[in-house]
C-alpha cells in the first residue's frame, strides 16, 4: 500500500467505516434473530471471500502472489478464528442486544495490549497494565457480577473480544513474514471454506424480503473492509484509531431507535472507562513509537 499522510481524509474514512460496521451489526442482529447464525455468517463470508479474491486478482502477481505464504497453518488458523469470533459476536447481538454486546466488546484493544507480551514477546509497562486494570473495572461495571442481576450470557461478548484480540495479535505476528494482501486473502478464503463446512448443515429457507437484507449485509461487510483499507492508506493507524470508537455511538443509536434497547447508566459509565483506557493505551503506543 502506498502510505499517504492525509489525516483529515483518513479520519473521514474511519468514521464512514464505523457507520457501515454499525449498520452491519444491526442487520446481523435482525437476520440472526430470525435465522440460524451459522447460515447468516456463511452467506456473508461467501460474498466477502469473492471480494477478497477479486482484490487479489487485480493486484500485481494476481491470486498466486496473494496466496503465497511460508506459514499456511497460521494463516488458516487466523481465518478460522475470525469467522468463529464473528459467530460468537452475532449470537451475542441476538441474546444481549447491540448496545450491551458492543460496550463489552470494545475492551479488545486492552486485551491486545495485555496479550502482546505472551504472544509477541513485547514488553508491557506498568502504565499499560494500569490502563488494562481500569478497562477491566469498566467491564465489571457493565456486567455487574454479584449484584443479583448478572446474566451469564453477558460473558459472550467478552469471549468475542478475547478471540478478536488474539486474531489481531496473530495478524501482527503473521505480518513479520507475509504482506497485508496475503493475510487479507487468507482471512476471507479460510473463513469462507471453514464456515461453509459448518453452515451448510444449518441451511433453512429465507423469506424473499430477508434476501434483500442478506444482500445489504454482504455489501456492508465488503464495503466496511474496503473503507478501512483506504483509511489506513490515507493516514497512520495511530492518528485515526481513536475515531474507531464512533462505532459504539452509532450502534447505540441503532439499538435504541430500531430495536428498542435501553441505555443503562452502568453501560455508559463502564463504556466510558473502557474507551478512556483504550485511548490512553493508544497514546502510550504512539509515544513509544
Amino acid at each position: 500500500m502506498s502510505q499517504q499522510n492525509n489525516i483529515p481524509a483518513g479520519i473521514g474514512l474511519m468514521i464512514a467505516a464505523t457507520i457501515v460496521f454499525a449498520l452491519q451489526d444491526g442487520i446481523s442482529r435482525h437476520l440472526a434473530g430470525t435465522y440460524n447464525t451459522y447460515m447468516v455468517v456463511m452467506i456473508r463470508y461467501w460474498f466477502f471471500s469473492a471480494f477478497v479474491i477479486a482484490l487479489a486478482a487485480r493486484a500485481p502477481g494476481g491470486i498466486r502472489a496473494a496466496a503465497r505464504t511460508q506459514q499456511p497453518g497460521l494463516q488458516i488458523f487466523r481465518g478460522v478464528l475470525l469467522v468463529a469470533e464473528i459467530c460468537v459476536a452475532v449470537y451475542g447481538f441476538t441474546v444481549l442486544g447491540l448496545i450491551e454486546s458492543l460496550a463489552v466488546f470494545i475492551c479488545y484493544p486492552l486485551l491486545v495490549a495485555a496479550l502482546s507480551g505472551p504472544v509477541l514477546g513485547e514488553s508491557v509497562g506498568w502504565r499499560r497494565w494500569a490502563a488494562i486494570g481500569v478497562g477491566c473495572i469498566g467491564v465489571l461495571i457493565i456486567l455487574q457480577p454479584g449484584m443479583g442481576v448478572f446474566d451469564p450470557l453477558a460473558v459472550i461478548p467478552l469471549i468475542s473480544a478475547f478471540m478478536f484480540a488474539l486474531y489481531a495479535l496473530l495478524t501482527r505476528y503473521a505480518a513479520r513474514q507475509d504482506t497485508t494482501a496475503t493475510s487479507f486473502f487468507w482471512t476471507g478464503v479460510a473463513g469462507a471454506v471453514s464456515m461453509t463446512a459448518v453452515g451448510l448443515w444449518f441451511w433453512e429457507p429465507m423469506a424473499r424480503a430477508d434476501w434483500a437484507w442478506m444482500a445489504a449485509l454482504c455489501v456492508t461487510g465488503a464495503s466496511g473492509h474496503w473503507l478501512l483499507i483506504k483509511c489506513y492508506e490515507m493516514a497512520e493507524a495511530s492518528a485515526v484509531q481513536p475515531f474507531a470508537y464512533f462505532h459504539l455511538m452509532w450502534t447505540a443509536i441503532l439499538g435504541i431507535s430500531v430495536f428498542g434497547e435501553t441505555l443503562r447508566p452502568e453501560v455508559v459509565a463502564g463504556a466510558t472507562l473502557i474507551v478512556a483506557a483504550g485511548l490512553f493505551t493508544l497514546w502510550r503506543e504512539r509515544q513509544q513509537g
